[in-house]
């Protein structure tokens, strides 16, 4: 139970808890079953969202049965609600009106166990522990800390820390990533601060790299998701401040290879025209990467239909039908034997 009410707390804080959400989105029980669950994290899968945005867009279409579609609709506006209303009410009173309005709480009341009694005593003892803080944010903070520090134990493990935590620690080895431009360096340092926040950044490369007293991995991503876009990255200028006696290279094929790797077929010095000198980063040995092809495009993008009105597609549930209207992912397809419908365009096909 306290598991339970501590998911009801993370999902209404922070909406995008996939693993909170999902212990709770039927608890107590709403009549939701593993076929509306399968149906929630297909649309996860297929738009890359969180399983609550997931569920929002599924609420928009006829993917989901009536019953499933008001249980979940009622739990996501609660939670909406339940957000807003720490805004303005105290923390604890929230959580109490959480428990209560989901039906948690008097799932409990009608509990006939021997253990039903003391499940309540532990919810009031949370609410109890909850008044010594400040918010409730700041519990599951805490929460989080105890969590981790009661996991521990004398087996190898993974520290994760920012950059600036890192100082005065070490490690055998350390993982960096992230080590491109406009992420690190960051661009807002070199927006605000200029050539001193270029040079701050490069004090802090410099306190990720002494971290490590054996190896350290230094990693980019050749495209990254930024705000829901697919975005072309550029290593970061630090990489090549690096001695090269020092390093070994590697990357997946077809993405980044090296000089001394051999690989020159369908390879460039630089990417998209980019220009490191203009950066004032010294020459030096380069890294070469492969001119975009139709595959990478592909790749990225995922197999996308192009999708106009009036043609004829086919839904795994629905059947034949033809698109009537297109509302950006959204269509409306006059099915053949289900008749009209709002559906995602990732759950159907070209007939």
């Amino acid at each position: 139970e306290i598991r339970d009410a501590l998911a009801y707390c993370r999902v209404t804080v922070q909406h995008d808890d996939d693993l909170a959400f999902e212990r709770i989105y039927n608890t107590p029980r709403r009549g939701l079953g593993e076929s509306a669950l399968r149906t929630l994290r297909l649309v996860q899968r297929t738009q890359k969202v969180s399983l609550f945005e997931a569920t929002r867009r599924a609420l928009e279409t006829d993917e989901l049965k009536a019953r499933p579609r008001k249980s979940l609709g009622d739990l996501i506006r609660n939670f909406e609600r339940w957000r807003a209303m720490l805004d303005g009410m105290n923390h604890v009173e929230v959580v109490e009106t959480m428990l209560d309005e989901s039906g948690y709480t008097d799932m409990l009341r009608i509990d006939r166990s021997p253990e039903a009694e003391g499940r309540l005593e532990n919810l009031k003892e949370l609410t109890n522990a909850l008044q010594e803080f400040d918010s409730l944010p700041a519990f599951l903070e805490h929460v989080a800390l105890l969590t981790d520090m009661a996991d521990r134990s004398d087996t190898d493990m993974v520290s994760v820390m920012t950059l600036h935590a890192a100082k005065g620690l070490e490690f055998d080895t350390v993982f960096l990533p992230g080590w491109e431009e406009g992420l690190f360096p960051n661009q807002r340092a070199l927006d605000d601060k200029g050539l001193a926040g270029l040079e701050e950044e490069r004090r802090l490369a410099y306190v990720g790299l002494t971290r490590a007293r054996k190896r350290a991995y230094v990693s980019f991503a050749a495209n990254r998701r930024v705000f829901n876009q697919w975005q072309a990255a550029i290593p970061s200028r630090f990489l090549r401040e690096l001695p090269t006696e020092q390093l070994a290279e590697s990357s997946d094929a077809g993405l980044y290879a090296t000089y001394s790797a051999g690989h020159h077929g369908g390879l460039r010095e630089q990417a998209s025209g980019f220009d490191y000198e203009s950066l004032g980063v010294p020459g030096g040995r380069r890294t070469r990467w492969r001119d975009e092809t139709a595959d990478d495009r592909r790749a990225v993008q995922g197999d996308k239909v192009d999708l106009s009105i009036g043609q004829r597609v086919f839904h795994q549930k629905f059947g034949y039908g033809r698109i009537v209207a297109v509302d950006g992912n959204k269509l409306d397809i006059e099915f053949e034997k289900a008749g009209p419908k709002k559906v995602l365009d990732s759950f159907i096909e070209a007939a």
